[in-house]
């Protein structure tokens, strides 16, 4: 194909992001203009995204639909190129993206063509970085997210949105800043930062160590990992719901996508040498936060500590490097990706009617809200990984190649789905269920048609890769065994020099 599609998907949000720029700017009132635009340009998008997943060759594990022009001449490449791992994560952005772009109809209410403008720049961010084949090109793309999100934090977030915008910059930016040492000194050590080029090349053993521990500096903030996880839970309670349904569906998997690209593409050894301190990281983050999680009083803090947890779920699975570790961490992050954002959605829903987050303003609202309740009660339950939903599929996986490597680990993560299901369902039950007390609930309305169409779309997707996951697994199948293989022949090889 010589047409750029990567490019045309990556920077069509920025061009719709200028159109938006020249309507009529309204501080009070809805911009029916930017709103029409956005949406346009978001679906528009992804419809092409389909097109390009259509027309993708799952039987190789080559990069497919390269492009690439000298940028710094002798020094930088502006190169896109997709395989059957990135491809996934830029179909669920421009799925997520429209979603929240129809959200904001009902949860913005200020300056919403600035807010529209964000959104549109950010969605181009992030599919530059599923795209990127560069590592300056990649950290740029991954650094600029930064600015929309923290913009749409701190102008349109809650009471403490200034401290969680700064607190999200600051850590995420901070953790950011070795892994920009490391690519510099990938340049000096392969004399390019061309990522396919690089591959080939092989970064010397005695190298990898410290280069992994850069980019893990990034990746385990930016996923986020505990310790370094406290950022999350402030900025989803700060951020507006088209906010949190973002950094909760997409944000977090850049990371995820960066550990497979980049921590076990590029350093095998080093992976395999730092295991142990994932696995003990990850349990500990999938068990702690399930615990804090039960302590919540407010919906969406709930709901941003159960992120951490099933992201601990995805680094142990990518760790494991077999074929359903990997396989159903990849899962995972595209099935969170869909839940995160429903459940949030939903939050945001009941924030509309009646402006408080906290679990002890409800109770008893399937009396009023019955089709309401039926969407919650699905995403609660894919989120504790009921067999039919996504959310099982990920996670079976993702235990059956742990157990295969690691038993204590398995049965220490397995206790987080326990804990997953009481956290979730308690929370059901005290939302939805039990006596209508709070007066001012008898007079909030069901979803209307445009919450019906988001929750309905998201709730199709978990139920269809729950039941039918075939389509993502062939899709990713080829790009993991080439994964795998590459982490094997390098271990391989160590071994032999020994």
């Amino acid at each position: 194909m010589n047409f750029p599609i990567l490019s045309s998907i990556t920077f069509l949000p920025l061009i719709g992001a200028f159109f938006v720029f020249l309507t009529r700017s309204e501080k009070t009132e809805k911009n029916n203009g930017a709103i029409y635009i956005s949406i346009f340009t978001s679906f528009l998008n992804f419809f092409i995204s389909l097109f390009l997943w259509y027309s993708f060759d799952t039987k190789t594990s080559e990069f497919q639909f390269v492009e690439e022009i000298d940028w710094i001449s002798g020094f930088i490449k502006f190169k896109f190129g997709i395989d059957g791992i990135s491809i996934l994560f830029i179909l669920l952005t421009t799925l997520i993206v429209p979603i929240a772009i129809i959200s904001c109809i009902n949860s913005v209410k200020l300056r919403i063509k600035e807010f529209l403008i964000a959104l549109l720049v950010l969605e181009t961010f992030m599919i530059g970085v599923f795209c990127s084949l560069d590592l300056v090109v990649f950290y740029l793309f991954f650094e600029a997210g930064l600015i929309p999100m923290f913009l749409i934090i701190g102008i349109w977030g809650g009471p403490k949105k200034v401290y969680s915008a700064f607190k999200f910059f600051l850590f995420t930016l901070l953790g950011s800043v070795l892994m920009l040492v490391a690519i510099i000194a990938i340049y000096w050590i392969t004399g390019t930062t061309d990522v396919t080029e690089i591959y080939q090349i092989k970064i010397p053993h005695e190298f990898q160590y410290l280069l992994w521990l850069a980019f893990f500096s990034s990746f385990a903030v930016k996923l986020p990992m505990w310790p370094v996880h406290t950022w999350l839970p402030d900025a989803h309670v700060e951020a507006p719901t088209p906010g949190s349904v973002i950094l909760a569906a997409i944000l977090l998997k850049m990371a995820g996508y960066g550990f497979l690209r980049f921590s076990i593409g590029l350093f095998p050894i080093a992976s395999d040498y730092f295991t142990p301190l994932i696995f003990a990281l990850s349990v500990i983050a999938v068990v702690y936060t399930s615990l804090v999680a039960l302590m919540q009083d407010d919906m969406k803090k709930l709901i941003a500590y159960s992120s951490v947890a099933h992201m601990g779920f995805v680094t142990i699975g990518i760790f494991t490097f077999n074929k359903q570790g990997i396989e159903g961490s990849i899962l995972q992050m595209i099935s969170h990706g869909l839940i995160s954002a429903a459940l949030f959605l939903s939050v945001g829903i009941l924030y509309d009617r009646t402006h408080s987050r906290l679990i002890k303003s409800y109770g008893g609202i399937v009396n009023i809200l019955p089709k309401y309740s039926l969407f919650f009660m699905v995403f609660a339950l894919a989120t504790l990984g009921l067999p039919g939903t996504s959310g099982f599929v990920g996670e079976f996986l993702v235990l059956v190649g742990t157990f295969k490597v690691n038993f204590l680990v398995a049965v220490l993560a397995s206790i987080g789905v326990i804990l997953a299901a009481a956290y979730i369902l308690w929370l059901y039950k005290r939302v939805i269920f039990g006596k209508l007390e709070n007066p001012q609930l008898k007079k909030i309305n069901d979803v209307n048609y445009l919450e019906t169409s988001m929750l309905t779309v998201l709730c199709v997707m978990i139920l269809l890769f729950g039941f039918y996951p075939d389509p993502l697994l062939e899709t990713i199948k080829v790009s993991v065994d080439n994964l795998i293989s590459n982490y094997n022949l390098e271990i391989n090889n160590k071994l032999t020099l020994k």
